[in-house]
């Protein structure tokens, strides 16, 4: 299994941002979707004003349980941050490790 099968962009500066990923390693932007090759494998989020959250990445890790998945990190000492979220390519749950690095928890529908 891949360790990650997605990931966010999270700017407050969009346009830069795709023109800087463009312009050094080839990425084109599809929208809000970041493709390579033609495939699509990541997203980008413009923070919105008055967001306090920092730029970042964001990766989604694949997960055969998401519910199973989120209890073993918060057992582990870490935080859910974004309940579980259902979507039609499937189901996600935002969680940070112990210093707070956050991840998505990624189950495939």
């Amino acid at each position: 299994m891949r360790p990650f099968v997605f990931f966010d962009v999270r700017t407050s500066d969009v346009d830069g941002t795709k023109r800087f990923f463009g312009e050094l390693l080839g990425w084109e932007s599809d929208g809000q979707l970041l493709t390579a090759d033609g495939a699509p494998w990541g997203g980008l989020t413009d923070l919105a004003p008055g967001d306090d959250r920092a730029p970042q990445w964001l990766p989604y890790a694949p997960v055969s349980d998401v519910d199973s998945a989120a209890a073993k990190a918060v057992e582990l000492g870490g935080k859910i941050v974004r309940e579980r979220t259902d979507l039609p390519v499937g189901s996600l749950v935002v969680v940070t490790d112990p210093g707070g690095a956050a991840m998505v928890l990624f189950q495939a529908a």
